[in-house]
């Protein structure tokens, strides 16, 4: 049942709303990145905010991501909440040092002294033809780094939620935002201060017979072959880490240990992907309960390929195969 003070917004519009919010509250919080003032950033999230806010609060920056993370790193550690929009995820691999060598590691390196509280906002995946150099899923290059945060919503409410706390964590977090999900049919949004405590996943679907973990863009490519699945008598719990890293482990295993079966879906490529340490991980603590092999659906391992994007993303059909390869087993 939708709350009574929700409305219906769209995954961009509660990242907006939720900016608008954190700048309003917090005169430290700031908004920087290609594009983002006048023009609204490249996707709009951050539309109507240089007007509201002016330009000391809504900076313009050069195409430069190194510049970019460095200068969100400085006025971070000089007690600042930078959120930085990078305007497609793989643009970030220009500014890999930063994020990696430096964002990650100063609470570390200072045993506590100093916070880094940046928000790296990165519009992420396929499923808008961006073609190989605008596609990138790159969730498991991020929870590879100690220090970061990763964090990724999959629909609006948790868009807005996840954003406030993120932009008010004392860590840094990566905010990976699925671009396919920006102008979907839109969701229930709570009025006001409505964030969502980072760390915990979300049970979208319960289900006796198979547990799907899925993030981002793949979570309704689960409902909808969990719809699929259950015309066919077979129940599948899903569940959206929503933080991908730290993982809220207990929920996964939670549901794991309940069904006996699991299905990971994610759209990176399988090799290497975050799916994998989450199987390893479900193996160690739910071996006893495991009724069949541990299933991963996710990309291939290549490039997103821009005219046969719809190949390489895990679609319900796919998703429906695995479900029946485990229940068959």
């Amino acid at each position: 049942m939708r709350p009574a003070n929700a409305r219906q917004l769209n995954l961009v519009q509660a990242v907006n709303e939720a900016l608008a919010m954190a700048l309003a509250a917090d005169p430290d919080v700031v908004v920087m990145g290609q594009d983002v003032g006048r023009f609204g950033g490249v996707f709009r999230a951050t539309a109507d905010l240089f007007e509201r806010f002016g330009e000391d609060r809504v900076l313009d920056t050069p195409m430069n991501e190194s510049g970019l993370v460095g200068a969100a790193i400085g006025m971070a550690l000089y007690g600042m909440r930078p959120v930085a929009e990078i305007p497609f995820a793989d643009q970030m691999l220009a500014g890999f040092d930063q994020i990696v060598g430096e964002l990650s590691r100063y609470r570390y390196r200072t045993a506590g002294q100093f916070a880094c509280p940046v928000t790296l906002r990165l519009p992420y995946g396929a499923g808008v033809g961006g073609g190989m150099y605008h596609s990138l899923s790159p969730e498991a290059y991020l929870v590879h780094t100690p220090g970061l945060v990763v964090v990724c919503p999959s629909t609006p409410a948790d868009a807005k939620g996840l954003l406030l706390s993120a932009i008010r964590s004392d860590d840094p977090v990566v905010f990976l935002e699925p671009k396919a999900l920006y102008r979907r049919a839109g969701g229930p949004v709570p009025e006001g201060d409505a964030g969502v405590p980072l760390g915990r996943a979300r049970k979208v679907r319960d289900g006796d017979d198979v547990t799907l973990v899925a993030w981002g863009a793949m979570v309704p490519v689960c409902e909808e072959a969990a719809r699929q699945a259950a015309a066919d008598g077979v129940e599948c719990a899903i569940i959206d880490p929503r933080t991908l890293w730290p993982l809220d482990l207990d929920a996964i295993t939670q549901s794991v240990a309940e069904t006996g079966r699991c299905v990971i879906v994610h759209e990176a490529p399988r090799t290497g992907g975050l799916g994998g340490e989450i199987a390893a991980l479900v193996q160690e603590h739910c071996f006893l309960h495991l009724e069949a092999p541990i299933m991963r659906v996710a990309g291939f391992d290549t490039p997103v390929p821009h005219a046969l994007e719809h190949v390489y993303l895990p679609t319900p059909q796919r998703v429906l195969a695995a479900i029946e390869a485990t229940v068959a087993y």
